[in-house]
């Protein structure tokens, strides 16, 4: 009897430890520590935040040791109830959410407060992934439009918070997943040229006046240097400051004389530049693309369309946090407040990254774990 249970028992292990990627394990482990070790400097050596970074990631890894569980048929059994849900809290937040920095972006129950936008950067690619993977591709002008209601809705939901970069993420997420289904090129340019028409209309029509201003900012940053261009002109000192080599692990001047606003969060590559210079960053963007490049491996390792409609998505929406953060931090994009991948301080972000990925290694069997 107890032959058997511990069999049993060892064949689970096995099985799920076949489940894991051990490249993109190391990969992860990797970039995680370096960024405990920026993050701690960032936080101005704050054992408070770093014991919370500490709780966060340990539920994190949790979560994608289970996500590695969920076979691709269960995922896309459930995308759509997930899918309905994550639009139920985004309404809810709209409703009732809790205000922080002059957005409505969180829910609280009880003790319990998170970001239900979040949910939505795998519950879309999820849902359009199993939508189009029911039809035969590449899709028709039908489908394509269908799938685009199905990335819009949300997007809007999360823009009304207002939350451009989780719209702009999450709307990422979803068109890659319609990109890989196959696109047609000439759509693709259309859609390019309606996007730049509606810019404009965009701008003076559908931005709060502070979006509008960041953009403005963009454009000059040297305007308003003590204003709206404050974020952008410190950032830019301190990465060019940090020159080929950086001033060294906790010498960035910028971030430890509090020049350097939101350096824990949305800066923190700015801290990351100044201290380690640009053989660092260099290190740090081979170590990020080499992470993408495995993602979309293992995509295409997926045993059907889904899985791999969903895995490329995941992979190519690991690259937008990581373009939008360093070019909104260096000068080259509005400021739109979206994290540096597992470097960012955020318990949120942190766990939907690693759930991902969690996915992202489990897309390659049918049936396994939770199925």
């Amino acid at each position: 009897m107890n032959t058997k249970s511990g069999s049993g028992f060892g064949a689970y292990v096995l099985r799920w430890l076949s489940s894991l990627d051990l490249v993109m394990l190391v990969s992860l482990a990797l970039l995680i520590a370096l960024g405990s070790i920026i993050l701690f400097s960032a936080s101005g050596e704050n054992a408070r935040m770093m014991n919370n970074h500490t709780i966060h990631l340990i539920l994190a890894t949790i979560v994608m040791l289970v996500a590695t569980q969920l076979s691709s048929d269960l995922l896309k059994r459930w995308s759509f109830w997930i899918y309905i849900f994550g639009i139920i809290v985004l309404i809810l937040v709209l409703i009732q959410g809790s205000m922080g920095k002059g957005a409505q972006r969180w829910l609280e129950i009880g003790a319990l407060r998170f970001q239900p936008s979040e949910i939505m950067k795998l519950a879309v690619p999820m849902m359009v992934a199993s939508y189009l993977s029911k039809k035969s591709l590449p899709p028709r002008f039908k489908e394509i439009f269908i799938a685009t209601l199905l990335v819009a809705i949300p997007m809007l939901l999360i823009i009304k918070q207002p939350d451009l970069g989780t719209a702009l993420l999450v709307g990422s997420a979803g068109f890659f997943v319609i990109y890989f289904a196959g696109l047609p090129w000439k759509w693709l340019g259309a859609t390019v040229v309606a996007l730049i028409i509606a810019a404009p209309l965009v701008f003076y029509f559908g931005m709060h006046d502070y979006q509008r201003q960041r953009v403005l900012t963009l454009l000059d940053p040297s305007a308003d240097r003590l204003g709206s261009g404050y974020h952008i002109y410190q950032s830019t000192i301190a990465i060019g400051s940090g020159g080929f080599y950086g001033k060294g692990w906790l010498n960035g001047d910028q971030s430890r004389l509090d020049f350097l606003p939101e350096r824990h969060t949305d800066f923190i590559f700015a801290v990351f530049g100044e201290e380690f210079g640009l053989l660092g960053n260099l290190i740090l963007f081979t170590l990020y693309l080499f992470i993408i490049w495995r993602g979309l491996y293992l995509a295409m390792k997926g045993h059907d369309t889904f899985a791999r409609l969903l895995g490329g998505s995941l992979s190519l929406t690991f690259f937008i946090y990581l373009l939008v953060n360093t070019g909104m931090v260096s000068g080259i994009l509005p400021v739109v407040g979206v994290p540096l991948p597992l470097i960012s301080y955020g318990g949120t972000s942190l766990v939907t990254l690693m759930a991902a990925f969690g996915l992202l290694m489990g897309l390659r069997k049918r049936k396994r774990g939770y199925d």
